[in-house]
């Protein structure tokens, strides 16, 4: 299963990358930031879950899941929001703008598996 990690700090992208490679993952994309994620699903196409920080430069996750949803070839991919946003009304601006769910900073292998797992079953 071909993901995209989105994040702005090499550091957290390279910890989700070993926690989802560590739980089986193994087709696992990088980006930086919203922009480059849009454009690497655009390009390389074919991918079945997106896994985006919202805090970003230039376009943040939030702006990117919007972006997805308004796109009718990426409108359905899954997106699970990981941040260290956690207030009640940053987990309702999110499920509203698109992602079907979320993830606060820091988590384990364990509760990322079962994120993953509960967005993937209800996308099939």
């Amino acid at each position: 299963m071909k993901m995209l990690v989105v994040d702005d700090s090499p550091t957290m992208r390279r910890i989700v990358v070993q926690m989802l490679k560590r739980i089986g993952y193994t087709q696992i994309i990088e980006a930086g930031d919203g922009k480059e994620a849009l454009e690497r699903l655009k390009a390389e196409g074919d991918f079945r879950m997106l896994l985006t920080d919202w805090n970003m430069p230039v376009m943040n996750g939030l702006e990117l899941t919007q972006a997805v949803r308004s796109d009718a070839q990426l409108a359905k991919l899954p997106i699970l929001m990981v941040t260290t946003r956690n207030m009640k009304q940053d987990i309702i601006t999110a499920m509203r703008s698109g992602v079907n769910n979320y993830i606060t900073k820091p988590f384990d292998p364990k509760t990322i598996r079962e994120k993953i797992d509960k967005v993937m079953s209800v996308a099939n």
